[in-house]
């Protein structure tokens, strides 16, 4: 997946927003938390980065398709080991569950606020 393309499919999905950080890393968050990085220092260091549960990042890690990211692992972070280990298909889901991941965290009214929970 381009750099493009990464950017475009994390800021379609629901309340999520770019910062800038990080000597020019791409940080995408939904309620102030992030979900993804993409390009500065996540590029320097590999690939793009992202949120798992603790099974996807155990499996992404087994298969080689990503290591633990570099000062998020404890979080069960994932840096992919390049930008065409997953098929875009399947980068696009690790970002919805990424996303769904951080937005479930949420504090109930923040939820509320971003249009994020559920009737």
């Amino acid at each position: 997946m381009t750099p493009k393309c990464f950017e475009a499919r994390c800021l379609r999905l629901p309340a999520a927003t770019k910062v800038v950080q990080w000597e020019g890393t791409s940080v995408f968050k939904v309620g102030g938390k992030m979900f993804a990085l993409g390009g500065g220092f996540a590029t320097r260091s590999g690939s793009y980065m992202f949120k798992v549960s603790n099974m996807a990042y155990a499996l992404l890690i087994e298969h080689g398709l990503a290591r633990p990211a570099p000062y998020l692992a404890r979080a069960k972070w994932v840096q992919l080991v390049s930008n065409s280990a997953l098929s875009d298909a399947e980068l696009t889901t690790y970002l919805v569950h990424a996303h769904a991941l951080i937005a479930g965290k949420l504090p109930r009214k923040t939820r509320k606020e971003l249009g994020l929970d559920l009737p």
